[in-house]
């Protein structure tokens, strides 16, 4: 019997398309649930996939500055959520809660 080989998943290999990138965002908002680390941590897969030097660079931060504040491990300052969104060619809207 052969031993099947696993890998690690990694969103960021299937994040392909700005319209995929958007996708996922727009479902990581609504599973977050108020936890801002979510989102940044999903803001770091999009800009992994994108290019994380690329990403900084566009935004105006260090690349190392970008993979703590994007780690899941902390919420960054709402100016680098809007500058890394930017960055990604993304933007943020704002929809009425249903209810």
């Amino acid at each position: 019997m052969s031993k099947t080989a696993t890998s690690r998943y990694d969103v960021a290999e299937h994040l392909r398309t700005p319209e995929e990138m958007a996708a996922y965002l727009e479902a990581c908002f609504e599973e977050a649930d108020g936890d801002t680390a979510l989102i940044a941590k999903a803001l770091g897969d999009i800009a992994r996939a994108k290019g994380m030097t690329q990403v900084a660079r566009e935004a105006g931060v260090s690349r190392e500055s970008l993979y703590k504040a994007l780690s899941g491990k902390r919420s960054p300052g709402f100016d680098t959520i809007l500058k890394v969104v930017g960055a990604l060619g993304l933007k943020l809207h704002a929809s009425a809660m249903p209810g």
